[in-house]
Formats: structure tokens, C-alpha cells, sequence
């Protein structure tokens, strides 16, 4: 099989594509026949050594949080999924850009039909940050108004879609080159944030899907309504501001669930969802992390395994 392997943490350069002996898989575990892998920050961040302390990795590693693709072989103990069937899930922290990986059945879902293979490994992780940062932790419900920073990005754009179909009031900021991407989405109100500052333009929100951090998240305290919340899956929001402000603070870890996402393929199935995604061979992951890090991507960068 081949994968990409980091034996140091350090440059995007230290990806290194190499020819390993195939995988077998435990009792609980399904091995899959990656047909995509879903390029995302996490996979940066861990590569560049600045998540050691949290995420503590033997060497070498491969990245890859996400996979699509064919289920080559099942544990004694898998009885949800056989062979030949198409899945895609959030495999774990590891392990995605290869041409085989390993997941416990818990942790995947068939893939919808309306996606390619492919495509479909760019879904699972952004789609269920998405889903959990909104129904989780936002607690959103229909009528309100929700503020979307990064809306066009791979997390941003299925937030705006699940957003709007919970019934909320959808407000996103991005670039204008994505202003007409994001309407197509459901997006009600978008914002430049290269031309205005959004909170000229936003106020009384009852929740903030913060995908920025940094200044942007510093400054959106003041458009959030008393008892609202600021949720960021990127950074710990200020515990200071949110109580000068009234407001909940939440930051949080995606969560892994086969039954979400068996949800959000539903969603899917039927037309309620889409995704744009960017194909790249495996043997250009260089350049997609490269692509990934400078950001400002729509939607999702997906290596595809097969080329």
C-alpha cells in the first residue's frame, strides 16, 4: 500500500509518499480501500509540532483525520458494514492519507449516493464539526440568527447549509469572490470582511460559529445578544469577555460519531446538502497541504488516492 509518512515534525516538505506492506484489520475495525482523504488544518497543525503537547504522536505518522472509499475486509466483531460496501468517516487524528486505513465501525457511515467516492472524503470531519458546533453546542433553533465566520471554507459552507435548513437566520463573512457561492448555499446576509468590519453591520446574534479565531473572534463579543454564545472549535474564547458581555463561551474537539453522519449522509441522499470539493492526486499532497495552509480555499481540498 502507499501513504504518506512524517518522520519529523516540521515543513509540509516532510511529507514523504512511500510503499508500506498492506494493513489487517483487529476484531472491531473495518480496513477500507481509501478512494479520498479530506485535506484539513488539523493535519497542518499537527504536522508543524505545535500540537505536540496535546497530541502526542509516535513518529513516523500519517496524517489524515477523514476517509472515503471500499470495505475491503471486516473484524469478527463488525457486523454493520461487509466487504464491498462504499463508506466514508472520521477515522481517527491519523491515518487518512493512505491508499488503505483502519477505522472502528462506530466511526463511519455509508456514503450517499449523490457524492462521488471521492468526494466523499472530504465530508466527514468538517460536516460533523459543522453539525455539532451548531446543534451542540450552539443549541441553534429556528428563528435565530447566527453569524458564520470563514462561511466558505470546508467547515464554514456545511454550517451555513445546516444552519439555514434548522430555520436560523444565516449571516456569513468571507471574501466577495465567495459572496454568490454562499448564497447559493442559504446564506441570507454576507459579509467582506476584507472591506468592512462585520460588526458595523451585525448585532443581537443569538450565536457566533467562530472558524477565524484570532482578532476576528476578539471582536465578535459585541454583536452577540446577552445569554447568546460564541462557539469556536479553532480556539478557547476569552472566559473574561464572555462575562463582561453575558455571553457563553464554548470551544470544543469534534467528535467522531458513525450515527451523525449517517445523518448527514440522509441529508445528502435527499438533495439537502452539497459539497464542493477540489480533487488532488496523492502524489501532489505537497502541494494540497500547501494549498490547505495558506487558506482561503472553498470549500474542501480532497487527495484523491486512486491517481
Amino acid at each position: 500500500m502507499k501513504i504518506v509518512q512524517v518522520e519529523q515534525y516540521g515543513p509540509v516538505e516532510n511529507l514523504q509518499l512511500k510503499e508500506v506492506p498492506d494493513l489487517t484489520p483487529n476484531e472491531d475495525q473495518v480496513l477500507i480501500n481509501v478512494a479520498g482523504s479530506g485535506v484539513n488544518p488539523i493535519d497542518w497543525k499537527v504536522l508543524s509540532g505545535a500540537m505536540q503537547q496535546y497530541i502526542p504522536l509516535p513518529l513516523p505518522y500519517t496524517p489524515g483525520v477523514e476517509v472515503s472509499g471500499t470495505v475491503a475486509a471486516v473484524g469478527k466483531q463488525v457486523s454493520d458494514f461487509a466487504v464491498g460496501d462504499e463508506v466514508f468517516g472520521f477515522i481517527a487524528i491519523v491515518g487518512g492519507y493512505a491508499t488503505q486505513a483502519l477505522a472502528t465501525a462506530d466511526r463511519l457511515a455509508h456514503r450517499p449516493a449523490t457524492l462521488s467516492l471521492q468526494e466523499a472524503g472530504g465530508v466527514p470531519a468538517a460536516a460533523l464539526t459543522a453539525w455539532q458546533a451548531l446543534h451542540e453546542h450552539a443549541m441553534l433553533e429556528a428563528g435565530q440568527k447566527v453569524l458564520i465566520h470563514g462561511g466558505a471554507g470546508g467547515v464554514g459552507s456545511f454550517a451555513v447549509q445546516l444552519a439555514k435548513l434548522a430555520g436560523a437566520q444565516v449571516i456569513a463573512t468571507s471574501s466577495a469572490k465567495n459572496h454568490d457561492y454562499l448564497r447559493s448555499l442559504g446564506a441570507d446576509q454576507v459579509i467582506d470582511y476584507t472591506s468592512v468590519k462585520f460588526e458595523d453591520w451585525v448585532a443581537g446574534v443569538d450565536a457566533v460559529i467562530d472558524l477565524v479565531g484570532g482578532e476576528t473572534q476578539a471582536r465578535s463579543w459585541s454583536v452577540i445578544r446577552q445569554g447568546g454564545v460564541l462557539v469556536s472549535p479553532v480556539s478557547q474564547p476569552d472566559a473574561g469577555k464572555a462575562r463582561e458581555y453575558g455571553v457563553i463561551g464554548k470551544n470544543f474537539a469534534t467528535r467522531s460519531d458513525g450515527r451523525q453522519l449517517a445523518e448527514i449522509a440522509a441529508l445528502f441522499a435527499a438533495g439537502k446538502l452539497r459539497l464542493e470539493a477540489e480533487l488532488v492526486p496523492l502524489s501532489k499532497v505537497i502541494d494540497a497541504v500547501k494549498r490547505s495552509l495558506a487558506g482561503h480555499a472553498r470549500g474542501k481540498i480532497v487527495l484523491d488516492v486512486s491517481r
